[in-house]
């Protein structure tokens, strides 16, 4: 009765009361990022960006994709945005098209693009390709830049 193993494999799961993962206003991520957790965006990302809930802060940068159940600009789009639930605030720019469930634009933030009610976010898992092998971000997984860049190196989970 104990000896039942599981068919499938899935992301971990981060608790539900973890810290956000944070990028920094001094770092530069080149590439892709994705979590099934949050995260909060003070640098720059030139890629697309995949979470449960993404906020972004004034100085916040992004070219590419973002999507998230929750999404929060305070900083700089430019991209499309994919979001069960978006928040625009004051500081808000974004040069590409807004897909949403749920809209809140603060007076001054700053759209060129279209708004398209219908966000099909589910969460990542939803988003993720299905036939995207699961990956695991193994210290500076990403091309990520201070004043020199890191080494990247990306571990694939499972077989």
């Amino acid at each position: 009765m104990g000896n039942a193993s599981p068919t499938s494999r899935s992301a971990p799961s981060r608790p539900a009361a973890s810290a956000p993962s944070i990028i920094g206003s001094d770092v530069e991520i080149i590439g892709n990022v994705m979590t099934n957790g949050e995260i909060q965006l003070d640098g720059a990302v030139e890629g697309d960006v995949r979470a449960a809930s993404v906020t972004m802060g004034e100085n916040g940068t992004m070219h590419g994709t973002l999507t998230a159940d929750r999404v929060i600009v305070r900083g700089r789009v430019d991209g499309s945005i994919n979001g069960r639930i978006v928040e625009l605030h004051k500081t808000a720019r974004v040069t590409g098209d807004v897909k949403h469930n749920t809209l809140s634009i603060e007076a001054g933030a700053q759209v060129d693009g279209h708004f398209k009610y219908g966000a099909e976010t589910g969460g990542v898992e939803a988003v993720k390709p299905k036939d995207m092998p699961d990956f695991t971000l193994v210290e500076d997984a990403l091309k990520v830049t201070e004043k020199a860049p890191a080494k990247a190196a990306v571990a694939k989970t499972g077989s």
